[in-house]
């Protein structure tokens, strides 16, 4: 559980970073270039989880193939899961607690406060259906982010081959359950709890982000979370077990 709620903050950090770093971008370069910029930045999180021992839900959906070669029980992969996904959104609701308490809504004139209410606002108010395909493809590219880790024990190695394969995925707008727990987190917080102080610097007020609250959260990551599950399990796990793990029937016919 504690390395659990370590992943959620570290994959917290990357989300802080990606907004300061689309902060007064699009006033200044392409959107698809502040997108690509907001991508490299939000790499440092991964890179986080995985020199520094932690645990996130979207990489742990690899332990499928442990359960296709019979080596894990369905019920611990399950129970494993569902104790890294609260590990991770205690982790990320902390940092974004944290986050708040320090006022960091309030830099840039209250402007990285905005870009934190409007990307959690397009966040909230997607679809479902929408929520899980940009799911199954974010956890597609996380996966082989880790996938790819680990055909080195170098730690620079290991950080610099999941630097593009999660750019692309922050880049291109795909939805991560982990990073959403801290982006719609630290939204509601700054909604709810900012002062009249913010709302006046900004010039804006809470009603023009609706979708922001409770149910907009739970609505986002029960899809994402399907989503991701779908896409790291099943394009993922599930194809490179089929190609490398899975027995030949010729072997399971002579091993009988």
């Amino acid at each position: 559980m504690r390395s659990a709620c370590s992943g959620g903050a570290f994959i917290s950090f990357g989300a802080v970073f990606a907004t300061v770093a689309l902060t007064g971008a699009e006033a200044a370069v392409p959107f698809g270039l502040a997108r690509v910029v907001a991508g490299l930045v939000f790499g440092v999180g991964l890179s986080l989880v995985l020199l520094g021992g932690a645990q996130i839900f979207t990489g742990d959906v690899l332990m499928v193939m442990a359960w296709a070669s019979g080596r894990l029980a369905a019920r611990r992969v399950l129970r494993a899961w569902a104790v890294v996904w609260v590990g991770n959104f205690a982790g990320a609701l902390g940092t974004a607690a944290l986050m708040f308490l320090a006022g960091h809504h309030l830099f840039g004139a209250g402007q990285v406060g905005v870009t934190a209410l409007r990307t959690a606002e397009a966040k909230a108010a997607l679809p479902f259906g929408t929520a899980v395909a940009l799911g199954v493809l974010c956890n597609t590219l996380v996966c082989m982010a880790i996938w790819l880790s680990l055909s080195s024990r170098l730690p620079a190695h290991r950080m610099l081959v999941t630097v593009l394969p999660i750019a692309a995925f922050v880049a291109a707008g795909f939805e991560h359950a982990v990073a959403n727990m801290y982006f719609l987190g630290f939204g509601v917080l700054v909604k709810a709890a900012a002062s009249d102080a913010f709302w006046s610097m900004v010039q804006l007020g809470p009603e023009r982000f609706p979708a922001v609250g409770l149910a907009g959260l739970a609505h986002n990551l029960a899809a994402v979370t399907l989503g991701n599950v779908a896409g790291g399990a099943v394009l993922v796990a599930g194809a490179y077990w089929v190609l490398y793990r899975r027995p030949r029937r010729g072997a399971a016919a002579r091993g009988g």
